[in-house]
């Protein structure tokens, strides 16, 4: 029987998500009220803000009136995926609107500016607070380091399309590989997110874990290919333009090769630490 649950509200991480919520509110609210800018950069940002408000309200209202109690999946371990990744979200967020569309007479993208940042700390002291939990109240696949590490994953892939344009790799094969190597992974790692959220892995015909290493270490070797071939066919002779100021499109592709770069990490350590937890530990 569904009823209403005053704690949620009351209790410090329920504070934090109201404030989650009004502070995203605020920010949209602020950068709306000045115009729409054609800018994939301006999109992520009104994208992350409006994505973080709906699921902060979400989240409240469904422990408010206890319906995640019913859900079919770990909701802890969801709550905690969601605001580490609404703090990832807003931190880039905070970096790249006051970057690209703030100046010293525009008070209302300062405003949103300084709102995102407040964002970014609230949900990082949500963070805090859902990991100084007793051990064993948060045992879901994204509370663990691989499932951690495959958000990271999806995060940096997005950053990554927010810099593309169609332009920048029409026409060249190479360009396109890396494209191709984004996507791809990107829409693996999120098939492996909903599976393991999900709890389907155990009717999978053989091991799951082993799979993912499979997937982790082709990943690892496609974002290689991507690290030489990206600014190769993109950077080499192209030097910056004199007259490239703000949203410049030379600038994007500095962006897309080392988000490139920090993705092949951190899909480089998820290999590592797969390998190490599948074929070592078990063998402890």
């Amino acid at each position: 029987m569904i009823h209403v649950d005053l704690r949620s509200l009351t209790q410090p991480v329920g504070i934090m998500r109201a404030m989650a919520t009004i502070l995203t509110c605020m920010c949209f609210s602020l950068v709306a009220a000045v115009g729409h800018v054609l800018s994939s950069y301006w999109a992520w940002c009104m994208f992350t803000w409006c994505f973080c408000c709906f699921f902060s309200l979400l989240i409240l209202i469904l422990e408010f009136t206890t319906v995640s109690t019913k859900l079919p999946f770990a909701w802890d371990d969801f709550t905690a995926a969601f605001a580490m990744l609404a703090c990832l979200m807003c931190l880039a967020a905070s970096i790249i609107y006051p970057t690209f569309f703030t100046c010293a007479a525009c008070p209302h993208q300062i405003g949103a500016a300084v709102v995102s940042w407040a964002c970014f700390g609230v949900y990082a002291g949500e963070v805090a607070l859902t990991h100084l939990r007793p051990r064993g109240q948060t045992n879901g696949f994204l509370s663990t380091l691989p499932g951690i590490l495959k958000m990271l994953e999806t995060f940096l892939a997005c950053l990554i399309f927010t810099s593309l344009e169609s332009n920048q790799y029409v026409g060249s094969s190479g360009l396109q590989w890396c494209v191709a190597v984004y996507s791809l992974c990107f829409i693996f790692a999120i098939v492996i997110i909903l599976l393991s959220t999900g709890q389907f892995t155990s009717f999978f015909p053989f091991s799951f874990d082993k799979l993912v290493i499979v997937y982790n270490i082709l990943a690892a070797a496609m974002y290689m290919t991507a690290i030489v071939l990206w600014p190769l066919y993109s950077l080499h002779n192209n030097t910056r333009p004199s007259n490239c100021g703000h949203l410049c499109a030379w600038d994007k592709l500095v962006v897309v090769t080392f988000m490139t770069i920090l993705n092949f990490i951190v899909y480089t350590l998820d290999t590592v630490y797969s390998v190490r937890l599948v074929f070592f530990s078990n063998n402890e």
